[in-house]
C-alpha cells in the first residue's frame, strides 16, 4: 500500500503549481496523478495570456500575484517560462467608458501598470490597428504571454527537485471515501492513501466528482485557436490583445504570426475523452473575419495552423478553488473556464496555504466551490456588455 501526504490529481499548470508550492511549503510526500504526460490537456494548448485586465477584484489579485512570478520566474521557480512583456491592449465600446475608467481605477489601487489611452495612442503602438470604432483603448505595458508548457514544464521540475513525484500515465479511477473524510485515490493499479486529495483534472473532473454525489454545475466545452502568417504590409510591432468588441483576442507567436480566438457564441460541449483536435473550415473563416475587423490588412493572412482543447466551464465562468465541504480533505481548482494560466502561479500559492495554514494570503471565499449549492454564483462587476469573457486564455 502507497501513502502519500497529499494526492493532486492533473498535472498541468494548476496542478504543478500546487504540488511546487506545497512542496516549498514543506508538505514532504506527494504525488501528482496524470492521465497521460504533463500539459496534456488545456495547459498545453493555452493561449497564455499574462494579463491583469479582469473586471472584478479576486481575479485581479491573483493575476498581479502571478505577473511577480512571471516577471521573476527564474528567482522564484526556476527555469524559463517564455514570458513576453510586450503589452496588451484592452478594447471595449465606446458606451463602455464609464465602467472602463472605474475598472481600471481599481487596477491602479491594486498596484496594476494600466492607463487608459487614445485611439491615437493605440495606433502608434501598432500601425496596423482598426480604431474607428473605439473612443478609448487600455495599455498595460507589463502585460503579454508566455509558453504554456515551459511554465509548466518549470512548475514540475521545480517541484520534483524538492522530492513531488509525478506519475505519468496513471489515471484516477477514483476518489476513495471513508465517512465524510477523503481516504485516497484508487488508479487502475493500486490503493494510494492519503488525507488531503486535490482535483486539478480540467475536463475530467466530473469523472471523479459524479461517483461521490458531487455536482458543481461543471460543463466539458470544446475550444479553439487559430494561427495565421502575418501579410507583407503587417506592421512587426504586434502586441497581445483584448477585443471585447469582437470578442477575440490575440497574440504573436512564431515571430511572424498571430495567434487568435474568437468565441462568438457559447461554446460547444464535447466529450474529453473523445473530441476533435482540428479545426473546421467554418472556424478558420470566423477567425479571419474577426482578425480583419482590428487588423485590416490580415485579410490576406495565409492560416498556418490551429487546435482544439476540452475546457470545463463553471457556471459563472469564474474558477472554484477551495475545499469541497461534503468530504474533509478533499479540495478543487475545476471549472477555469479557459482563463488559469496567468493566474497559475497564485492559484497553486493559494491552494498551498490554504491546505497547510487554514488561510491564504489573497483570499479565496470567491471561488469557494459551495457557492454553487448555496445559489450565491457571481458576476464580474464589469462586464462591458457580454455576460461572461469567454475569450481570454
Amino acid at each position: 500500500m502507497t501513502t502519500a501526504d497529499v494526492i493532486i490529481i492533473g498535472a498541468g499548470v494548476n496542478g504543478a503549481s500546487t504540488a511546487f508550492h506545497l512542496a516549498q511549503a514543506g508538505v514532504k510526500r506527494i504525488v501528482v496523478l496524470e492521465r497521460k504526460f504533463v500539459g496534456a490537456g488545456a495547459s498545453g494548448k493555452s493561449g497564455a495570456l499574462v494579463r491583469t485586465s479582469y473586471g472584478n477584484k479576486p481575479e485581479t489579485e491573483l493575476a498581479l500575484e502571478s505577473l511577480t512570478y512571471f516577471k521573476h520566474w527564474k528567482d522564484l521557480v526556476g527555469g524559463k517560462c517564455g514570458y513576453r512583456p510586450v503589452g496588451l491592449l484592452l478594447f471595449t465600446r465606446p458606451q463602455d467608458r464609464e465602467d472602463l475608467e472605474t475598472n481600471v481605477a481599481l487596477h491602479q489601487q491594486l498596484g496594476v501598470n494600466t492607463r487608459i489611452i487614445t485611439p491615437a495612442e493605440a495606433q502608434a503602438l501598432d500601425p496596423s490597428l482598426y480604431v474607428d470604432d473605439v473612443t478609448h483603448v487600455v495599455y498595460e505595458p507589463e502585460s503579454g504571454f508566455a509558453d504554456p508548457n515551459a511554465t509548466t514544464y518549470s512548475f514540475m521540475q521545480a517541484a520534483s527537485a524538492q522530492g513531488v513525484e509525478f506519475r505519468t500515465d496513471t489515471p484516477a479511477v477514483r476518489i476513495i471515501i471513508e465517512g465524510e473524510r477523503v481516504k485516497g485515490v484508487a488508479t487502475a493499479h493500486e490503493t494510494i492513501e492519503a488525507p488531503v486529495v486535490i482535483v486539478i483534472a480540467g475536463a475530467w473532473a466530473n469523472q471523479l466528482f459524479a461517483p461521490l454525489g458531487l455536482d458543481l454545475g461543471l460543463i466539458p466545452r470544446r475550444a479553439r485557436v487559430s494561427v495565421f502568417r502575418w501579410p507583407y504590409q503587417r506592421s512587426p510591432q504586434h502586441l497581445t490583445y483584448l477585443d471585447r468588441i469582437n470578442r477575440m483576442w490575440a497574440r504573436p507567436i512564431d515571430g511572424n504570426c498571430t495567434l487568435v480566438g474568437v468565441d462568438r457564441e457559447q461554446l460547444p460541449t464535447g466529450d474529453p475523452d473523445d473530441y476533435a483536435e482540428g479545426l473546421e473550415q467554418d472556424y478558420i473563416a470566423l477567425c479571419r473575419e474577426y482578425l480583419s475587423k482590428r487588423f485590416p490588412g490580415m485579410q490576406a493572412s495565409p492560416m498556418r495552423g490551429g487546435w482544439a482543447c476540452m475546457l470545463m466551464d463553471s457556471p459563472d465562468g469564474h474558477p472554484m478553488i477551495g475545499a469541497l465541504p461534503a468530504y474533509q480533505g478533499l479540495y478543487c481548482m475545476a471549472g477555469d473556464s479557459g482563463t488559469s494560466f496567468k493566474t497559475a502561479p497564485a492559484i497553486g500559492k493559494c491552494l498551498s496555504e490554504l491546505i497547510t495554514r487554514g488561510s491564504s494570503s489573497i483570499d479565496l471565499t470567491p471561488f469557494r466551490p459551495s457557492r454553487f449549492a448555496e445559489n450565491a454564483l457571481w458576476q464580474d462587476d464589469f462586464r462591458y456588455g457580454i455576460e461572461r469573457a469567454r475569450i481570454s486564455r
